[in-house]
């Protein structure tokens, strides 16, 4: 049975890192990202990246500042966070998604991934 766990979050402040770790078992997905929601809020799209790590998608509101890669001998998937920002502070879900990567807009759907992880809390104070 595939699973996702995260782990890597924490108490930061503003301008710190941080750096998420989500380890896939079970199965090797076509794509894999990962979401945030914050308290009030719908679970949004931050960062996807391919089965190859070739590919990867961004929110606009990460663009240079997080990088999500993968280590694939370890089937793990990392999300760097760089100049964190309070707006950062949110419960950040790992996904993995099982059938292919069909168009643009599969990457940024949370509807098309079928696999998701626990959560991991990211507090970022000014």
């Amino acid at each position: 049975q595939a699973q996702l766990v995260e782990s890597g979050g924490g108490l930061v402040q503003a301008g710190d890192s941080l750096r998420l770790s989500c380890v896939a078992s079970g199965e090797a997905f076509n794509a894999m990202g990962w979401f945030r929601q914050a308290p009030g809020k719908e679970r949004e799209f931050v960062a996807a990246i391919s089965k190859s790590g070739l590919d990867t998608r961004y929110a606009d509101f990460v663009l240079g500042r997080f990088t999500i890669s993968k280590d694939n001998a370890k089937n793990t998937v990392f999300l760097q966070m760089n100049s964190l920002e309070p707006e950062d502070t949110a419960v950040y879900y790992c996904a993995g998604r099982s059938r292919p990567v069909w168009n643009e807009g599969t990457w940024r759907s949370r509807a098309q991934y079928n696999q998701w992880g626990q959560g991991t809390q990211v507090t970022v104070s000014s």
